[in-house]
């Protein structure tokens, strides 16, 4: 089965090897070294001033970034699941909160943010997907970073770079804190977050907040290259073969050319047999069309093709799906996936297969190299 979903994606076998030797403890020196290895690659990833790691999913240090850094009102924007999931959990740690909200294939613009923020001089945080992965759009988080903090430096600029770091090149300039999840462009198994902190991030911080996803306890910690609490070991130790793995392989930086390069050449396959991009400015992450047979489409994928695509969720359930492009993945691969799909169509009996998807795929796709 080919695993397409943007998250989790497949673990390459060099990193599943590493992750199966004998456990270690995380209070020795032999593990602190590998700690120290895997901060050192991860602050030439992130380029900020810090980096914590934590033993939870995403939603982890979304929380610990909510807690940490907004101590009267949040900011959110909400074009998504997880856009929405950030004003939850503002208003579950008991903070005030203001949302902006779009519909899902809507980025919000510069100019809602800024109007919001003149409108609403207690806020102190702005928490923005840089990816939302719902329906697979991207916000101008960098411009938006920018503005806000032209209008008032002191706000914390959020983002959520769970389906973005390891995808692109981010901007950092503006922005205070930076969130990764292992099982997305990093290709581990889930369980492992990442944050890229600002120094004014780490001035708010100051003595941090809550007790497990306190910041300040970690960064204390995580200097001294260990965790506060049990560090999730087998999950750094992959984490440093799979940095070291995009290193051997050329690089971030071909890892972002070739991903951009995928997800153009995928887009237009896609749109070449007929069918529709569902967010009005695409994320690189994933390619996410809307179809009225997206749920027969992605049943055919995984009965006959053995190709697993995400679908949607909520309003979207059956209404659209979603192709993976994070991480190390070969080309013949992903023609493989749009072949599949071309020949769904076929036997939903909507285009007589020609080949057109793997066609423009591979035009498009070694063109870019050169």
């Amino acid at each position: 089965m080919l695993l397409f979903t943007p998250g989790p994606t497949p673990v390459p076998q060099n990193v599943r090897n590493a992750m199966s030797a004998e456990t270690i403890h995380h209070r020795t020196p032999e593990f602190e070294a590998i700690f120290e290895k895997t901060r050192k690659k991860l602050f030439e990833l992130f380029c900020m001033d810090e980096v914590v790691m934590l033993s939870s999913s995403g939603t982890g240090a979304m929380e610990s970034a909510v807690t940490n850094l907004c101590h009267d009102t949040l900011l959110n924007v909400n074009s998504g699941k997880f856009g929405e999931r950030f004003g939850k959990i503002a208003v579950a740690c008991g903070l005030k909160n203001v949302e902006i909200k779009n519909e899902w294939n809507t980025p919000v613009s510069v100019e809602e943010v800024v109007a919001t923020v003149k409108a609403n001089p207690q806020i102190d945080a702005l928490a923005v997907q840089i990816s939302e992965s719902a329906g697979g759009l991207r916000h101008p988080v960098e411009a938006i970073a920018k503005a806000v903090k032209e209008i008032n430096p002191s706000i914390m600029v959020i983002a959520d770079g769970i389906t973005a770091v390891g995808v692109e090149k981010i901007d950092v300039t503006h922005i205070d804190c930076l969130i990764a999840g292992s099982q997305k462009a990093l290709m581990l198994p889930p369980g492992l977050a990442i944050l890229g902190l600002s120094a004014a991030a780490i001035e708010k911080i100051g003595k941090g907040k809550g007790y497990y996803f306190n910041l300040a306890t970690e960064i204390k910690n995580q200097r001294a290259n260990t965790t506060a609490w049990t560090a999730a070991t087998t999950l750094i130790i992959g984490l440093l073969e799979i940095l070291e793995t995009i290193e051997r392989d050329g690089g971030v930086e071909k890892l972002f050319a070739d991903t951009q390069r995928r997800a153009k050449a995928t887009l237009a396959a896609m749109e070449a047999i007929g069918l529709h991009v569902y967010p009005k400015n695409p994320a690189l992450s994933m390619t996410t069309i809307d179809d009225q047979d997206a749920s027969a489409i992605r049943k055919i994928l995984n009965n006959d093709f053995h190709v697993n695509v995400a679908g949607g969720q909520d309003h979207l359930k059956g209404k659209i799906f979603r192709i993976n492009q994070m991480g190390l993945i070969a080309p013949y691969e992903m023609a493989w996936v749009l072949n599949s799909v071309e020949m769904a169509l076929d036997k939903l009996g909507r285009r007589r297969y020609d080949g057109t998807a793997n066609k423009i795929f591979n035009e498009i796709y070694i063109k870019e190299a050169k």
